[in-house]
């Protein structure tokens, strides 16, 4: 996400978010913090980091496909997934790249294909800023922008109209109520069928509002402090290693001018514009996503996978 379970994709938050999941495995970062994560399949490795507010079951509708090909990681972000913190650390984009530097390390992955989806994409960028992007082999990245927030020189944020009062109203909106300024965000957006849904108050939409009531807010909101305070165009360009951008030709967040800006910064970057999708375009779009994130992610790794 921002917001993968906010969204009109709520049929992939109705068909994963509540089957039923076998404990997950965990290991234990440097401050002591519990990092769950899940391991399936066998083959080079794909590590799938989900958005804001979601979990490691956003990637449930495509396991059966990439399992066939790969071992796939999916981690819970530390303060998401309904684990709750063992320590005082909140999980800020500084902190979960770092806790995803250790996953690769506990896990010894090599040439590995990292998948990131709006909140998971700032984080590979955190994490190519902080560790040079050790252990990535190419990059995959869905719907997201470099910086959330917009001023007079940056349009390219949230609504393309998301300034820094807009982006302090609705922290203080998180902390009155946080499930429902959470959907907010995503129903008052770009995208109009998810407003008129979430007018409508369908089905979906409050199945999102029953979960999100039940998630411990205090670190989500300081976690998403964190994202608004981030700015990431000056990665872009260290970017050295394949990418492959996935965006929504209706995203409740961004116009395509933000797609292409992410293009033009990254040398050689691949973009694909799902039309008619918003800000979880690999959801409206399964089969072409698995298909295309499966042709990008061919080439054998160099060194396997342990975990």
């Amino acid at each position: 996400m921002l917001l993968s379970i906010a969204c009109d994709t709520l049929r992939a938050f109705r068909n994963a978010q509540f089957v039923s999941v076998p404990e997950m495995d965990f290991f234990v970062a440097d401050d002591g913090e519990r990092i769950h994560y899940k391991v399936s399949g066998e083959g080079s490795p794909i590590v799938m980091l989900h958005g804001w507010t979601s979990s490691h079951q956003e990637w449930f509708p495509f396991l059966a496909a990439l399992q066939r090909h790969h071992r796939v990681i999916r981690w819970d972000a530390r303060g998401h997934g309904g684990h709750r913190l063992l320590t005082t650390n909140v999980p800020t984009v500084t902190r979960m790249a770092a806790d995803l530097a250790q996953l690769l390390a506990h896990c010894q992955l090599e040439d590995v294909c990292a998948v990131g989806h709006s909140m998971g994409a700032l984080t590979l960028w955190q994490y190519i800023r902080d560790f040079g992007g050790k252990g990535l082999a190419r990059i995959c990245l869905i719907d997201q922008s470099p910086r959330l927030v917009t001023d007079e020189s940056w349009q390219h944020g949230i609504y393309g109209d998301f300034n820094r009062e807009r982006a302090d109203s609705f922290l203080r909106d998180l902390d009155a109520d946080f499930a429902e300024s959470v959907l907010r965000l995503g129903a008052f957006g770009l995208n109009q069928r998810a407003r008129a849904k979430y007018q409508e108050n369908a089905a979906g939409w409050e199945k999102s509002r029953a979960a999100l009531r039940t998630l411990d807010a205090r670190p989500l909101i300081a976690c998403w402090q964190s994202l608004t305070e981030a700015d990431y165009r000056d990665v872009l360009t260290q970017i050295d290693v394949p990418a492959l951008l996935i965006y929504g030709g209706e995203s409740n967040f961004y116009h395509d001018d933000t797609a292409h800006y992410v293009r033009s910064r990254i040398a050689g970057a691949v973009l694909h514009i799902y039309e008619g999708t918003d800000h979880s375009p690999h959801q409206w779009q399964r089969e072409r996503f698995t298909r295309e994130l499966l042709e990008f992610a061919a080439q054998p790794a160099s060194t396997s996978a342990n975990c």
